[in-house]
């Protein structure tokens, strides 16, 4: 109901400048039949007003335009007594071509309604969709503090293929992000899958591997792998390897990130090459992820990186990228490749903060065609808090574009550990 209330008054609020707009239309209507009654017999000015049901056509509904119409009509007429007669050929003709004009143009103002109308439930189910797909993480998680935000590519489209979860256990909290390779309801579908499957076992398994191995055996079967094969997953390490080679070189494990670009090594879903026939959209399905177990007693961060780009770590001292010794394969292709899955563990101090985040932000370009510099920016960062390194990356990743819109989705995921209370003294009452 409240949800209801809420888009009754935002439309009364877009009612209104529509309404305002009508001078524009009656204004013509006004000028026209002036000079119409004061310029010479034998011109004429009364084709003209068919402008104005035309114009309110584009902003108002067929009634309006239907009404704006038969006031048009109407001063047609009036000028054609006022001159001689309805009857004279001249005037009949000119009433009824702004007659037909004005039917016309209703007809469309009522096709353009409709088509608003249907916008507007798609809009609703997209956001029904996003509540229960992609649900927004608690801004508390025990000791730790979140923030996330989602930019669809997609116009009108509130979810995509990336996507992000939190779940709670006994002893701490476990994340997820992830990237589904493809666009459209099937990436939106295998992201539910993916989601689902989290949900489902994050208070279940008793550690990280555990819990991939169940996420790769709960999609596998559902990612088409009938149509997988060794010679394009090595297709992608190819493409990947050519990527790298061409990126600057991403700074070494544990280390600073200084000024310079880095391009992430995992394998991004959107990274297939355009005419390259290893890379079929039908043909392939994977997921890459990344998910992170943050205990609450003690000071670091357990990752397992599937394929997906690095997180990154916000410190005092500067910005740590967490790259793992040994990633694991996308979820979906563990088949295709010989892996140990293997937890590594970050120091994670209380004031740090953890950045998760989809290639979509690596991957926005700006004019000159340079990939947004996450690392660089991030560490130009002075501010506190995740909602607040969020907001900002956002901001600057839009302005980094041309248009203010990305190519991809992209997604972030910050998570700050707060400072532990202070242990109380025992002669304190």
């Amino acid at each position: 109901m409240m949800d209801l209330q809420v888009l009754r008054a935002a439309r009364r609020r877009s009612l209104a400048p529509r309404h305002a707009l009508l001078a524009v239309p009656l204004a013509m209507i006004a000028l026209v039949t002036t000079g119409d009654l004061l310029v010479p017999p034998d011109v004429h000015l009364g084709p003209f007003l068919a402008a104005a049901p035309a114009v309110t056509a584009s902003f108002a509904g067929p009634r309006t335009t239907g009404s704006i119409g038969a006031v048009a009509v109407l001063a047609q007429v009036v000028v054609a007594m006022v001159r001689g007669s309805v009857t004279d050929l001249n005037h009949t003709f000119q009433i009824i071509t702004l007659l037909l004009i004005s039917v016309f143009v209703t007809l469309f103002a009522h096709l353009r309604e409709v088509h608003e109308k249907q916008l507007v439930q798609l809009r609703s189910v997209a956001e029904a969709a996003q509540q229960v797909v992609l649900r927004p993480l608690r801004e508390r998680l025990g000791p730790l503090r979140v923030a996330s935000v989602y930019l669809a590519a997609a116009a009108d489209a509130r979810i995509g293929g990336d996507l992000y979860a939190a779940a709670r256990t006994s002893h701490g909290s476990r994340l997820i992000i992830g990237d589904v390779r493809g666009k459209g309801l099937e990436a939106v579908g295998d992201a539910a899958l993916v989601l689902g499957a989290f949900r489902a076992a994050a208070h279940q398994e008793a550690d990280l591997p555990s819990l991939v191995d169940y996420l790769e055996r709960a999609v596998a079967p559902d990612l088409d792998q009938a149509h997988q094969s060794q010679q394009s997953f090595q297709a992608h390490q190819a493409h990947q390897a050519h990527q790298a080679h061409q990126a600057a070189e991403p700074p070494r494990h544990g280390s600073p990130i200084g000024s310079g670009r880095a391009r992430h090594p995992g394998l991004g879903p959107e990274d297939a090459p355009e005419g390259d026939p290893g890379f079929d959209d039908h043909s392939e399905a994977f997921i890459t992820a990344a998910l992170v177990e943050i205990p609450d007693l003690g000071h670091s961060v357990h990752l397992v990186n599937c394929g997906h780009p690095p997180p990154l770590l916000l410190r005092h001292e500067g910005v740590v990228t967490l790259e793992v010794d040994q990633p694991a394969p996308p979820l979906g292709l563990a088949g295709l490749a010989e892996s140990q899955l293997a937890t590594q563990s970050f120091p994670f101090e209380p004031g740090d903060i953890l950045l998760l985040y989809t290639d979509g932000v690596l991957e926005a370009r700006d004019e000159a065609g340079d990939f947004y510099p996450l690392a660089e920016r991030a560490a130009a960062w002075n501010g506190t808090g995740p909602h607040a390194l969020l907001s900002y990356l956002r901001e600057d990743l839009l302005a980094h574009t041309p248009t203010g819109t990305l190519g991809d989705d992209a997604a972030m995921v910050a998570i700050e550990r707060l400072a532990e209370p202070a242990p109380r003294d025992a002669s304190t009452p």
